[in-house]
């Protein structure tokens, strides 16, 4: 059963329906992991939710900042930004049915069997797995609970920027959040800078990507994420980053979907139709 890691999709449809030929997606055997970000920019985030949420169980979606803003505007905790593109779903017969399945989608998700881990945006270098699975899962609970609208209203900001174990409240969740779906550099210190979003080479002299911070653990064990267009899915050639693998490569600026077979770690991409 082979399995396929996404890029941001970004409401790009024409671009995902284009990919899944190219790879000869096959929902009676194949698997599809989206890395986040299904929606906005793009011209048809309502076709891309319609059509991801109906994969059912041959599919895994875990949420991205551009997701959270969605149910952040459709709750009414966040305003419509001018260069928002999914009022086709805010208007849609079964907006609500759409929203309360993104709502619950994960934040993480582990393999085991194929010793991958995805999420938006990376993992905190100040968590092992065990502990990043507890965090993920703690967020989740509140996003999928009668509370989710204090999260929503919450979540935003970049305070705090250091994890601690003793975080607790809005602060611990709006941390867990960022890490999981803001996050590209932090300091030595493992300080979140939730700015800059350049390439590698373009940022501050105190700045390290996330990754090459990582726990020790992770060295055996294979990371996707997505996020970072601009590492148009180009990490670097250290030992550190040998089992990173960023696949945002910008199809909604113009430039390529990508999709990743996992077992097999070949690339597929298909062009921008803009």
């Amino acid at each position: 059963m082979p399995t396929y890691a996404i890029g941001d999709v970004q409401g790009c449809y024409a671009e995902l329906m284009q990919l899944l030929e190219l790879i000869k997606f096959d929902s009676s055997r194949d698997q599809l992991w989206f890395v986040g970000d299904l929606v906005n920019r793009g011209p048809q985030s309502l076709e891309v939710l319609r059509l991801v949420k109906n994969l059912g169980d041959k599919h895994i979606t875990v949420l991205g900042n551009h997701d959270l803003h969605l149910l952040a505007v459709a709750h009414g905790c966040q305003k419509y930004h001018k260069d928002d593109t999914f009022v086709d779903v805010l208007k849609a017969k079964d907006s609500t049915e759409l929203l309360s399945w993104l709502r619950c989608r994960p934040f993480l998700h582990y393999d085991k069997k194929l010793n991958f881990i995805m999420s938006h945006a990376g993992i905190s270098p100040q968590w092992d797995l065990t502990k990043a699975q507890q965090c993920a899962n703690e967020v989740e609970r509140v996003l999928c609970s009668d509370d989710y609208l204090q999260l929503l209203q919450q979540m935003y900001g970049g305070q705090p920027d250091l994890w601690n174990d003793n975080l607790s409240g809005w602060d611990r969740y709006r941390y867990i959040v960022n890490a999981f779906t803001r996050m590209r550099y932090c300091d030595k210190d493992y300080r979140l800078d939730l700015i800059e979003k350049g390439p590698l080479g373009t940022q501050p002299k105190n700045l390290i990507p996330w990754y090459k911070l990582l726990n020790p653990q992770y060295k055996d064990t294979r990371i996707v994420f997505g996020h970072w267009a601009a590492l148009m899915g180009k990490i670097d050639e250290s030992n550190v980053a040998q089992n990173i693998f960023a696949i945002d490569t910008g199809c909604f600026w113009g430039r390529q979907l990508t999709a990743l077979q996992l077992e097999t770690l070949q690339s597929f991409q298909v062009d921008a139709q803009n």
